[in-house]
């Protein structure tokens, strides 16, 4: 499946145009897009033949020949008003579910494309920024569908036919008429790309910036309002929003510009049709009851194209926020999957995790990790530690799999880890970050994450080897305690040991911790580092960390330092010779 996937984006980056790749993502829906284009033809012919029909209709009924002369168009005059707005809705109907089939797929597209890439390769992304393109530039998808392509086929289909009709009836009004809408569709959009082409290329940008700013703020707000840079963040998040509205109004202009262009050119064919008609009548070449259907059909006609500028408008801003998905889906993969995965070595519950010879860099970057060698036989406690930059982060990203080896390699029970599924080596090697998400829902649900089927004894049981039942025993709610966004609603320290909790509950065979003590004070440090080894004892564990205090219990301190390990050692070792330990030991708080 992952194969084929693979080829298909593979494929897709062969045609760069974004418009064209969304097409070709709609070709399946081509059935029902040629439905709606149908009645969309049929809508707007019945909208024409209702004008042709009535100019008719008051023309001979001003020589007042037999009311039964007039019967038929009487009726026709009734049926094509019933039938505009009955093809109208069964258009509308048609489009719009050819749409929506559309966006649904190109979103699915999407969200599996943002699995396979994070977080490595969207680590440069706002998150903001991240959700502008995932949601508001993909939901441009429908917009193209259904206001830029069907109006532009229903228009050229019906703008033809009416041409045709009205040249059977004087050629030269048919002529003017097919030069008004080429130029409708044709010159009006070109001088309206060159008059906001700049503003429409930005549209999307601006967006996504301004909802990353905005996102930035709501996040940071407690620590900017703490430190008297709310106001600065303000102001700059007023500025983006003048630029976008700065680029919106330009944008709106170059429409307003097009609908005036379209106006003028549709008076100009009303009267050039008036002139010739009237030279033609007396000729003898145009019947005098004609002249109004001559006349008054160009109107009807550019009412069905006044929509255009508009479009085009739309098919600007849309092929920017198209581009911007595409970017990031057509990003390289930050690991590869295998073909054909290699098999899990049985039993998993005791696996042997070894690291040889690993150097290992994020896409677009140089090599973070140099030579790294480390074992973990089955119940080894190591840390990493090290100073921030020095590689411990990416050290485990690339043991949970979050990215490929680029040189030397990772192996479970002798397994080259890119051998393997990413999600099989991830159901083995287990991580806990610093930020680990919690989700604004309830205690027992943000643990259940890790084991839906886990009962309320399993929830219990690890929250007490996170050393945090206590605390929600205390709780009226106990488990059904409501956390808040990003568990705002809780503690530095509960949020880290109800991560703990949750990964706990996952019962990884091997686990990763990064930076679990991250952003805590020394004592609430002191004090985690402590209870998540206390929780750990007899699991293969790995901590990584800036941080010194607690290191005791574990096996073997491995120090880290420009992406290679330097030393290797116990606490007590480690302090007694001179080296980047003892030197981090002696600058500690």
């Amino acid at each position: 499946m992952s194969g084929n996937r693979s080829l298909l984006l593979s494929s897709d980056r062969g045609n760069h145009h974004p418009v064209l790749r969304l097409l070709r993502l709609a070709a399946p829906e081509a059935p029902r897009l040629a439905l709606a284009v149908l009645f969309g033809v049929l809508a707007a012919g019945s909208a024409i033949g209702l004008t042709a029909t009535a100019a008719w209709l008051i023309s001979r009924a001003a020589q007042h020949p037999p009311v039964l002369y007039l019967t038929v168009a009487i009726v026709a005059v009734r049926a094509f008003g019933i039938a505009r707005g009955v093809f109208r809705y069964v258009e509308r109907l048609a489009g719009h579910d050819a749409a929506f089939r559309v966006l649904t797929r190109l979103r699915v597209r999407a969200y599996q494309r943002l699995e396979r890439l994070a977080p490595a390769s969207c680590a440069p992304l706002r998150a903001g920024d991240l959700v502008s393109r995932f949601v508001a530039d993909v939901d441009t998808a429908l917009d193209v569908l259904v206001r830029v392509v069907l109006p532009y086929l229903v228009a050229a289909l019906v703008g033809a036919a009416a041409a045709g009709f009205v040249g059977a009836l004087l050629p030269s009004a048919g002529v003017v008429l097919a030069a008004g809408l080429l130029l409708v569709a044709v010159g009006v959009p070109v001088v309206q790309h060159v008059a906001a082409r700049r503003a429409d290329r930005r549209t999307a940008p601006l967006r996504g910036e301004l909802s990353a700013a905005t996102v930035d703020l709501l996040h940071g707000l407690p620590d900017l309002v703490a430190y008297g840079a709310a106001r600065r963040r303000l102001s700059a998040l007023a500025e983006i929003d003048a630029r976008l509205r700065r680029a919106t109004a330009r944008s709106a202009a170059g429409v307003g510009l097009g609908a005036g262009l379209v106006a003028l050119a549709a008076g100009a064919c009303v009267w050039a049709g008036l002139a010739l008609g009237a030279h033609a009548v007396p000729a003898g070449t145009l019947n005098g009851v004609l002249l109004a259907v001559v006349v008054l059909t160009p109107i009807a006609v550019f009412d069905t194209v006044s929509g255009l500028p508009a479009a085009a408008a739309q098919l600007a801003a849309a092929r920017a926020a198209l581009a911007r998905v595409f970017d990031l889906l057509d990003q390289p993969d930050p690991v590869s999957e295998p073909a054909t995965p290699a098999p899990l070595s049985a039993p998993v519950d005791r696996p042997r995790l070894e690291v040889t010879g690993l150097s290992a860099r994020w896409p677009g970057g140089p090599d973070v990790l140099h030579d790294v060698e480390l074992t973990l036989p089955p119940g080894r406690r190591v840390a990493v530690v090290g100073r921030s930059g020095s590689g411990k982060s990416t050290l485990a990203a690339v043991l949970v799999r979050f990215l490929d080896p680029h040189a030397g390699r990772v192996t479970l029970d002798g397994v080259d880890t890119r051998d393997l599924a990413g999600d099989d080596v991830r159901g083995i090697v287990g991580l806990l970050t610093d930020d680990a998400h919690l989700f604004d829902t309830t205690i027992a649900e943000n643990l259940r994450i890790a084991d839906r089927d886990a009962d309320e004894a399993r929830l219990r049981t690890v929250l007490a080897e996170a050393r945090l039942l206590g605390w929600v025993d205390s709780l009226p709610q106990g488990l059904e305690t409501m956390v808040g966004e990003q568990g705002s609603r809780l503690s530095g320290g509960q949020r880290r040991r109800l991560a703990l909790a949750r990964v706990l509950l996952a019962d990884f065979p091997i686990l990763i911790m990064d930076e679990p003590t991250e952003h805590l004070d020394e004592e609430t440090a002191t004090a985690l580092t402590a209870d998540l080894l206390a929780a750990t004892r007899g699991r293969t564990t790995v901590l990584i960390t800036h941080r010194l205090t607690g290191l005791t219990e574990v096996d073997e301190i491995a120090v880290i330092d420009g992406g290679r390990i330097v030393q290797r050692g116990s606490h007590d070792a480690l302090v007694a010779v001179d080296g980047p330990y003892r030197r981090m030991w002696r600058s500690r708080p």
